[in-house]
């Protein structure tokens, strides 16, 4: 009992001297990292906890992986609410970066049909996979398969819609053509104005 309590404890200090961390400068200009507080001499001594970021760098680098090998882009529209966002938080839940295209004009209907072959958002498209089943079981299936974490193991996201496309601005309309008789007849009394007076 007293052995495992010994062992125990010096895990634990092990534990702590790896997770506190020291960085200082020298007087030489020398950046240096030690588990040992700097000397007095030392300039720009600060504190360091290295294990949180140990296991935040493992976490980063899986999903880097994933989003070098298979990037993931949504397709969605701004009158596709509600599924939509669902597809959005899947990702966001799973702290997936994903570009989105809102499909508004021609160009991105046309870029949707190449992509889906067919006209339906979202679609989710994961590398090579194109996922036009608007579920999060498939959605996590295909994000699965593609080596991205699951979720709670990289920080959720909170990637919001694209913002609506601004309105077509309004089209100058063409004068209308008179006639000849038109052109020569004097113009009429304007609405509401008494002519008798």
């Amino acid at each position: 009992m007293i052995r495992t309590l010994a062992l125990l404890a010096i895990a634990a200090w092990a534990a702590a001297a790896l997770a506190q961390q020291y960085r200082w400068v020298d007087e030489k200009g020398r950046v240096h990292y030690t588990d040992t507080p700097p000397p007095p001499s030392a300039k720009s001594a600060q504190k360091k906890n290295l294990r949180g970021n140990a296991v935040g760098a493992q976490e980063s680098f899986e999903l880097s992986q994933a989003v070098k090998s298979a990037p993931v882009t949504l397709y969605s529209a701004p009158e596709c609410q509600d599924l939509c966002q669902m597809a959005r938080d899947v990702l966001n839940k799973r702290g997936i970066p994903f570009a989105e295209v809102s499909v508004t004009d021609e160009a991105k209907i046309a870029e949707l049909k190449r992509v889906s072959g067919g006209m339906r958002v979202p679609v989710m498209v994961i590398g090579a996979q194109v996922e036009t089943n608007v579920n999060p079981d498939a959605y996590n299936r295909a994000l699965d398969l593609a080596g991205y974490p699951r979720a709670g193991v990289a920080a959720s996201r909170n990637q919001a819609a694209p913002p609506p496309p601004p309105p077509a601005p309004a089209q100058p309309s063409a004068p209308a053509q008179e006639t000849p008789a038109q052109q020569f007849a004097p113009p009429a009394p304007a609405e509401g104005y008494d002519t008798t007076r």
